[in-house]
């Protein structure tokens, strides 16, 4: 049915339903149930993307985990609606809380190597790119930052 949907019109939908979310969290609060992933290609650099709702900033892909989900499911599950491709080697480097529009997100963050040559799917994802750790683009999200910092922890 979303693939009917021509990707101009569905990137569009996407930023009304990111701004809906942002006011609807903000009056709701609540909890949210989240994974990013930090996957690498087989030289060692890491993917980035850049989604076509926000603030257009470089993060690692990811997105929500549903009811009932475990969270390696949805970090695959993601990883392959976003970029079209597997993920090998997999593994979990932690959980965190961080407030989000007034809400908890907890975010299951991982890693692995992208099995395949990732491709943005031009609706969510309207970039994909690996980068050597030494030159991530700008601008970069904060939390892209953070997650790296587990990387290293």
């Amino acid at each position: 049915m979303l693939r009917l949907i021509p990707p101009p019109l569905h990137r569009q939908l996407y930023r009304l339903a990111y701004s809906l979310r942002r006011h609807w969290l903000r009056l709701r609060g609540g909890r949210l149930y989240g994974c990013h992933i930090i996957a690498r290609d087989g030289e060692g650099r890491l993917l980035m993307v850049r989604h076509s709702y926000g603030g257009g900033q470089w993060e690692f892909p990811g997105g929500g985990i549903g009811r009932r989900e475990e969270p390696e499911a949805a970090a695959r599950r993601e990883f392959a609606e976003e970029l079209r491709c597997g993920l090998t080697g997999l593994r979990c480097l932690g959980t965190i809380e961080e407030p989000y529009l007034g809400a908890t997100n907890e975010v299951h963050v991982f890693t692995g190597v992208a099995d395949g040559e990732p491709r943005a799917d031009g609706r969510e994802v309207v970039e994909a790119r690996f980068f050597l750790r030494d030159a991530l683009p700008r601008p970069m999200s904060r939390k892209a930052a953070q997650r790296l910092a587990m990387l290293d922890g």
